[in-house]
């Protein structure tokens, strides 16, 4: 019985290439999945009413959660970043990204607090409102995991300790970023200018 010599691998790819990263990926299109089915029974539940957003129901401010967009992206953006650090090795680099990284997401999470604190519906009031909540709180609960995901990696490469493993992890961390922005991008539409798109006069 023959089998295949791997020995000459390393044991860590820090590349597109790990199976940690295909891993996430595979997670993040689970979760993806979820939003889509969540969109589609929105859309499905608009267009079986004549009124929409339902008597009551304030048109979902646009400033503030389109201004949050900005933080939202550069956050990616510096992810990216961060995983490239890793790929060179570069600690200083990781820590600087992944800093900026978690100061971006916080002013994006307190702008979007303000903005739902100001709709004047709440989870249990009507359609519109149980659909918001749960894109708002579903992707909240999401964006709050990784950003304590990515203060344990911030942390540990703090406390020194930036080997294969740990740098590894900073650049599967960034697949989670992608996806909590892209997946964002969808939603935002739905929320803020489904209403103004797919809504009518009441």
């Amino acid at each position: 019985m023959k089998t295949l010599d791997v020995s000459h691998l390393p044991p860590y790819d820090i590349s597109s290439q790990s199976p940690l990263w295909w891993g996430q990926l595979c997670i993040d299109f689970i979760e993806g999945s979820m939003f889509c089915i969540l969109i589609a029974a929105f859309l499905y539940v608009r267009l079986r009413v004549d009124v929409w957003p339902p008597p009551g129901d304030q048109y979902p401010h646009l400033l503030l959660p389109t201004l949050a967009l900005i933080p939202l992206l550069l956050s990616a953006l510096f992810g990216y970043w961060a995983s490239k650090a890793a790929k060179e090795n570069n600690r200083r680099g990781m820590i600087f990204h992944m800093s900026m990284n978690l100061v971006l997401a916080a002013i994006f999470f307190v702008m979007r607090i303000f903005e739902w604190r100001s709709l004047n519906f709440n989870w249990q009031a009507d359609a519109q409102g149980s659909y918001v909540w749960a894109f708002l709180g579903l992707h909240s609960f999401d964006f709050i995991a990784d950003a304590v995901f990515t203060l344990v990696l911030l942390v540990i490469v703090l406390s020194g300790r930036y080997g294969e493993k740990q740098r590894l992890g900073v650049h599967v961390d960034t697949v989670v970023w992608y996806f909590l922005v892209a997946i964002w991008i969808p939603i935002y539409v739905v929320i803020y200018w489904g209403p103004r798109i797919f809504g009518s006069a009441q």
